[in-house]
Formats: C-alpha cells, sequence, structure tokens
C-alpha cells in the first residue's frame, strides 16, 4: 500500500510546477518500525505528518495535518489504523473539513460484525469511495448499505515497463514477488515446478521480496525456512533463487521483465485488488494465477491463465502452456489495458474525482448563502 501511494502521490503532481509544495503525505508507521518504510522521491508531496500507530490516539495530529489541504486521499486497509478493525479511522474521517476520498483496498465477501460496520461508517462519512475493481463495487453494493452514487472504480495503476528491454536466458525465468507470508501460496509453485523437471531447459523459479513486516516480528522467517525445506525435500532446491530484499523500481522493473512468466499461487479468495498482477499484466508478461477475485476480472480477457487454488497439477499444466507458446508475451501487451493502466492516467482520474467534490462542495456552499 506504500508503494501504491508513493507512485499515486508522484503522479499526482508530476509536470505541474510547485504542486508538490502544495502537497503532502500523513504517513503511518509503528514507532518500532526500522525498516524507514517505502522512500518518496523528490517529485512526490513530502511527508508533513507521521501517524504513530502502535498506540491509540494519533488521529488528532493526522486530521490536522489534512486539514490544511483541500482534498484527502486516504487509503484503507483492516490491518494498519489502530482500534478494533481499524476503527481509528473513523474519528479522522468525522473530523475532517475537507472532502475525503477513500480508497479501498480490501472489501471482504464475508466480513465480521465490526469489519462490516466500519466499512459502512466509513463509505458514509467520506465524500467518495474507491474501489480499483469492479468486483469489489459489486460486492460493496450488494453486500453493504452503501450508497452506490459515491462508488467510483479507478484501477489500479501500473509503472510503464515498455523502456526495460527483455532480457535473454539459457532457462525459462518463473517469477513470484511481494512481501512474503504465509497465504502467499508459494508452497504450492514450489510443488508445481516440481512437476516440471521433465522440461529442458528446465526453468528457474525466482522468490523476490521481504518477509511481511508483520509476520516478521510475530513468526520471525518460519514461513520462509519452510519453504527452503520444502524446496529441498522436492529436490528443487537449485532450481530456486531467493531475492529477500526490497526491490526499487527500475531493479523491480528488469525482475519482471526478464520473465517468462509471472506465478501468482495466492490462497486467498478475498482478494480484489493485487499490484503485483497488475504490474505484470502491463509489463506483458503472462501470468499464471490461482481464482482470487482480481485475476478472474483481469484475466478474463486472456493475459493470463487462471488456475484453481492449491492444485499444483493444475499450476504446474498452465506453467507449461505459457512456456511453450513463445509469442505469448507479446499477445498479452495489447491486452494490458494500455496506458488507462499507467499511472498518468490512473492520477488524473483522482484529480477530476478531486475537482467534481470540490465543485459540488463550491456549488452547495453558494446555494446556501442567504440572499
Amino acid at each position: 500500500m506504500a508503494t501504491f501511494n508513493a507512485a499515486l502521490a508522484i503522479h499526482l503532481t508530476a509536470g505541474k510546477p510547485g504542486a508538490a509544495m502544495g502537497s503532502g503525505v500523513v504517513r503511518l508507521l509503528a514507532k518500532d518500525n526500522t525498516s524507514g518504510g517505502i522512500a518518496l522521491d523528490g517529485a512526490a508531496p513530502r511527508v508533513v505528518h507521521t501517524w504513530h500507530t502502535d498506540g491509540p490516539g494519533g488521529w488528532p495530529g493526522a486530521a490536522d495535518a489534512l486539514n490544511r489541504f483541500d482534498v484527502a486521499v486516504i487509503q484503507h486497509e483492516y490491518g494498519i489504523y489502530p482500534g478494533d478493525a481499524g476503527a481509528e479511522v473513523l474519528p479522522l474521517l468525522r473530523t475532517l473539513k475537507i472532502p475525503a476520498i477513500v480508497v479501498l483496498h480490501t472489501v471482504l465477501a464475508h466480513p465480521d460484525d465490526l469489519q462490516r460496520a466500519a466499512l459502512e461508517q466509513i463509505a458514509d462519512i467520506a465524500a467518495a469511495v474507491v474501489t480499483m475493481t469492479d468486483t469489489a463495487r459489486r460486492r460493496l453494493t450488494t453486500g453493504y448499505a452503501v450508497d452506490p452514487r459515491k462508488i467510483t472504480v479507478i484501477p489500479h495503476g501500473t509503472a510503464s515497463h515498455d523502456e526495460v528491454p527483455r532480457e535473454d536466458h539459457d532457462r525459462p525465468q518463473l517469477l513470484s514477488w511481494g512481501l512474503l507470508g504465509p497465504g502467499k501460496g508459494i508452497e504450492w509453485a514450489l510443488r508445481a515446478l516440481a512437476l516440471l523437471g521433465d522440461l529442458r531447459p528446465a526453468p528457474v523459479y525466482t522468490v523476490a521480496g521481504r518477509t511481511h513486516p508483520k509476520v516478521l516480528e510475530q513468526q520471525g522467517d518460519v514461513y520462509r525456512d519452510s519453504l527452503k525445506a520444502l524446496a529441498a525435500d522436492l529436490g528443487v532446491t537449485d532450481a530456486v533463487r531467493w531475492v529477500d530484499a526490497y526491490l526499487e523500481p527500475a531493479e523491480l522493473s528488469r525482475l519482471i521483465r526478464s520473465a517468462d512468466a509471472v506465478v501468482l499461487p495466492y490462497d486467498s479468495t478475498e482478494q480484489v485488488t493485487s499490484g503485483v498482477l497488475i504490474e505484470a499484466v502491463g509489463a506483458g508478461v503472462p501470468v499464471v494465477a490461482t481464482e482470487f477475485p482480481h485475476a478472474v476480472e483481469l484475466l478474463a480477457d486472456g493475459p493470463g491463465l487462471l488456475v484453481p487454488h492449491q492444485d499444483p497439477e493444475a499450476m504446474a499444466c498452465a506453467i507449461r502452456h505459457v512456456l511453450a507458446e513463445p509469442g505469448l508475451p507479446g499477445r498479452v501487451t495489447g491486452l494490458a489495458g494500455g496506458p488507462t493502466l499507467r499511472w498518468p492516467a490512473v492520477a488524473a482520474r483522482y484529480q477530476a474525482l478531486a475537482a467534481r467534490l470540490l465543485a459540488e462542495r463550491a456549488s452547495l456552499a453558494t446555494a446556501t448563502v442567504p440572499a
């Protein structure tokens, strides 16, 4: 989510002299977080406030910082705000004197009572709600008490990888990346890899990304270690490359463009937004993904193959199919959503939404002024 917010912030102010100085980021950070988070480069708005989220009561300072601007774009995920189901975002929203656009990164099909109540209250207070897929919009309108007129679908943005040349390799390259932790389903991809031992040349599978900070704090690297042990048991240790690092954008682009297929073996049946998926499709790399909602919606037009959850045989079959079609990456490029998924176009849609909210507020204020 920090990566998403950084990219959106950069492109909201790109090409506008002085715009970065008139914009700002309120950062959410645990006090004991020593990783430094995602760095915003010089083109991005400055960090104007840090909300320390490892204790209650940090929202008033965040609200004061946001109220110095015209519009607030607030990222929402249950796990990032303090309180039950992240409830401390609610007093923040109620205190804002400016229109708030709330971007929903998760819309659960089967929320518990606290999660449902929190999301319905967020949507009620916000001036606008953004989902990144039509699946999430449908969930909101059918499963929650939310005014559908407040909902706008704006896709997750993707960087342009066009300037990064594809690299040739002696062996086919498979890739998964992102923060690592239980639920990523990497074990199923390893089992699929073990079923591809007859291929010549045999593929190499790269698993890139740090362990999720919360997983590392609570469990250490147990999951990563279990995956390495599984790879050894399956006899594929030499075919797996572990990149335990946060990759800067240029490094990530090179890695994505070097892949012959991106493998997304996620266990979740709830995931309505995947930045990894959108980056892979935007880069024109074929995707083999389990049937999580965002994959079902985005891959329906052909830029990849869907497989059942926890089914390494089906995953191995799909990977074989992708690797056997050398022309597939070129066809995928044409199905990647083109310029409409690039960050400049996505940021422009947020700008248009913000402009509409401000115009509506100005019109309402004019209409209520006594004659």
